[in-house]
Order: structure tokens, then sequence, then C-alpha cells
């Protein structure tokens, strides 16, 4: 079966963590990430105004990002290496697919077909990556689709291409496709060097920095400070194997469940103002809402706090590299108080928690913060994968990060962007993962998790304005 594809012009030798990544995927699950974007079309929008967009986005294939014109490739050619190889011919409509939705189909519908692709493996005899144009729900909006293998790039790399591919002008036409190599305009962003965290696998590619830092932190061991720092980023509840076991940490299933829910900005902010504490101590306390909810519905609460591992960036105080490979971050156990009955005092224990984390990583830098934070992330992410493994303590529960998107409201060829959801990564061990990202007046909650583990996804979405309606209550801006 022919793919569309000349002779190779070019060859790379794969980073050596990108092609750890493409090992692990063979043994365990689909490592890639995405992002949908769910959009109106402009008023003076044709009938075939979506098949217009396709078609113009297949005809400036030319203009996409190089990373995405390569493909991986191990063979004996390459003495068993893993390289990434260049195609001279790309089949754009192998990469870039159109679906509709049957008629009179809605968000439901929508989420039940983003869960199935989002399932699915990338095919490593292509570009790993894929785009869906897909129409046909709520009236006339469309959403975006786009999932990138994460050998490719992480997270904060596919966001920036994203953004840079929108426009804050709704007149501008003509627009490339998203993920063009030249930015287009100046992104609207937030903080410098703030962004996506997207899964504990990032972790890994920091890892390779870390050796930079090991010197330092050995030093400092002997004159024993290291337990200040443990003590700072662990805290009690979360030492190795120190988190409770629940049905998001064992062996994953086949098959996805996706949903996603906006919260107004202004809401989160009047709840951070009243009670103290910054915009991500209440998301994550949001978050830990949802969770304490839903697993008191299904009868499986446990009596300890859940843990969560979340990113504390540091691009503003390291510097980083442009393609999302720098070692940047660091990585904290934060407890969520799943534990407590009311909003407001699992919200002061999540803002004392990163409080003292961040302080510690800020004075260590992300080096110590990611060596004490890997004998939380091994057995968590490693002991699913073991046949017939009891059933142990992970590390932590599950990840939640956040990343800052558009201050403005943006435009793809006249299209408002509604919606911007980012969908992460799941695998053997982290069965459910929360991330965030801002946009304009509102915070996008992007929910995905194993089918298996969580059938009935959808119910966080009336949970979170639940979460978000106790907090407000609980703080005092709403009676």
């Amino acid at each position: 079966m022919s793919h569309g594809y000349g002779k190779a012009d070019h060859v790379v030798r794969m980073d050596p963590m990108d092609a750890v990544f493409m090992m692990a995927e063979q043994l365990s699950n689909p490592l890639h990430i995405a992002a949908l974007l769910i959009m109106t079309p402009p008023e003076d929008a044709g009938p075939r105004f979506v098949d217009d967009l396709h078609r113009s986005s297949l005809a400036a294939v030319g203009k996409l990002d190089p990373r995405l014109r390569r493909r991986p490739h191990q063979g004996l050619d390459t003495g068993g290496t893993w390289v990434w190889r260049d195609v001279d011919h790309l089949d754009a409509s192998q990469q870039m697919l159109r679906r509709t939705l049957p008629p009179d189909s809605g968000q439901e519908e929508l989420w039940r077909l983003i869960s199935e692709v989002h399932a699915a493996p990338l095919d490593r005899s292509r570009p790993m990556w894929e785009s869906y144009l897909i129409d046909g729900f709520d009236d006339n909006r469309f959403a975006l689709y786009v999932k990138v293998h994460h050998s490719v790039m992480d997270g904060l790399a596919g966001f920036r291409l994203i953004e840079k591919s929108l426009s804050s002008d709704p007149d501008r036409r003509s627009m490339p496709p998203l993920f063009t190599e030249l930015p287009t305009e100046p992104i609207a962003h937030t903080a410098a060097g703030s962004g996506l965290f997207p899964n504990p696998i990032s972790l890994a590619r920091s890892g390779l920095g870390v050796a930079a830092a090991t010197v330092t932190f050995l030093r400092r061991l002997v004159e024993g400070e290291v337990s200040n720092l443990v003590e700072g980023l662990t805290g009690d509840a979360t030492l190795p194997f120190g988190a409770p076991y629940t049905r998001f940490n064992g062996p994953l299933g086949r098959d996805r469940a996706v949903a996603a829910v906006s919260m107004s900005k202004a809401r989160l902010r009047a709840v951070q103002n009243a009670a103290g504490a910054t915009g991500n101590d209440v998301t994550t306390a949001l978050a830990a809402g949802v969770l304490r909810y839903w697993l008191t519905a299904h009868d499986e609460l446990p009596s300890q706090s859940l843990v969560a591992i979340c990113p504390i960036t540091l691009r503003a105080r390291e510097s980083g590299s442009e393609d999302g490979h720098a070692n940047a971050f660091g990585a904290v156990m934060c407890p969520l108080g799943t534990d407590l009955t009311e909003p407001a005092e699992r919200l002061a224990l999540i803002h004392k928690a990163m409080t003292e984390a961040k302080r510690h990583v800020a004075t260590w830098g992300s080096g110590p913060s990611l060596l004490v934070a890997a004998p939380n992330i091994a057995p968590t992410v490693l002991l699913p994968q073991v046949p017939f493994t009891p059933k142990v303590r992970p590390g932590f529960n599950l990840p939640i990060s956040n990343t800052p998107g558009p201050r403005t409201e943006m435009y793809w060829n006249g299209a408002h962007v509604d919606e911007l959801y980012p969908i992460s990564a799941i695998y053997d061990g982290i069965g459910l993962n929360i991330t965030l990202c801002s946009y304009a007046d509102r915070v996008g909650f992007g929910y995905v998790a194993g089918r298996d583990m969580m059938p009935d996804i959808e119910t966080l979405i009336p949970l979170t304005e639940r979460a978000l309606s106790d907090l407000e209550i609980a703080v005092g801006v709403k009676s």
C-alpha cells in the first residue's frame, strides 16, 4: 500500500529520549498529545466554508513545520537505531482528515468522536501527527483536532505553533493551516516562559539535563540540606508510595474517554482574591473538588488525600530553548485534600503546599526537584506494566497542569475560536489526566481517562460547576 512518499533525502538521528518514547509505545500505550479548537464560522461564511478550509489546508502542506514532514524509521540500514527520515512527497489527505457528524449532533457526539480518534495510535509509516476538521454539531460550529506524537514535540512547542497560526484579526483570510513553519503574527502570551507540562513523560526528557545539577545536589546532600528540600517538595503525605491506590493507578485499557468544559476566569479570579491564593491554587483545588465528588458518588473515596504531580515553571529563571526540550521546570507532589470536607480547607492546604514547593524549587532549580520526584514517578508509571503486579500505593494519582493560552479572542480565517482545550496522554498507572489552558476570559478544563476506568467522564462537567460554586460560597464571594 502506497502512502504517497518519495525517496527520503535527509536522515537525522533521533534524540535518545524520543527513541525511548518510540520503544515505550510498542510495549504500552500511545504517547501522543493533542489540542481541540471549537470554532464558529464568520457571518459571511458560505455553506461549504469548512470544506474550503480543508481544501486550502491540503494545498498549503508545503508550509508545514519541518518536524511534521518526516517519519520515524528503524531498521537494518540504521543498525537498529531510531532516526527521522524526511519525505519528499507528503500525502496531505492522509494527515489532514475531514469528518462530518450525523444530523442533529451536539457536544456529546463531538466528544465521542474525539475519544475514538484520541485512542488510536499514529501510523509509524507516516509523519507522526494527524488533524481532523469536524463539522455537523451545534448547528454550524466546527472543530479542529490535532494530535502529535510526543517524540515529535512536547505540549509547549505544539501550543506555540498553534498560537502562531491564529490571528487576533477577524477580517484576516487566506491563512495557512495550523502547525505552519513560520509565525504569522506575534503571540498574545501571558507571562514569559510559562508553558504546558503535559504529563510525567516530560520529566524523563528533562531528566537528561538533570546531570548538570547532580554535583550541586550531592554536595548539598553531604551538607545535610537535602532533607529540607525533600520535606518542602513532598510533605508527609507524598513520600514514595505515599498516595492511596485508586482505580486510575492500574493497567490502562485500550479505549479513551475525553470531556472538557470552560469556566469563567473572572469567577476563578474572585475566589483567588478572596482566599489570598494563586490562580493555579484555585484551579487545582477545583480539580480536587471534582475528584472528591466523583469518587464519593462511586463509593471509592480514599480516607487519605489523593496526590497530584504538578509542574513549577522555571523558564523565567532558567534559560530554555524554543524546541521544548529544555530542562525548565520542576515537579512537585501536591496533596489535594480530598479527605477534607470543606472546600476552603482544601484550597488552603494546596496553597500552603505549593507555596513551600515553589520556594524550594526556586532555590534549588529544576534538576534537584526532578531527582526528588523520581522515586514517586518510577513506581507509579512502571509497576502497572508488570504482569500480575499487586495493587501497591503509587507515588501520585494523576497529573494536574495549567498552561497560559492567548490573552485575546483569536480567529482562524475569520472563524472565531470559541473554546481551546489541551488533551494529554495517559498510560498504565496514570489513567486520568487533567490539563487546563487559559484562553481570553476563560479557562478550559481538559479531562482524559481510560474508558474502562471512567466510563461516565461526562459527569465531570456538572461536577466542575458544582466544585466552583462550592468554592465561591466557601470563601464568601457567593451566598
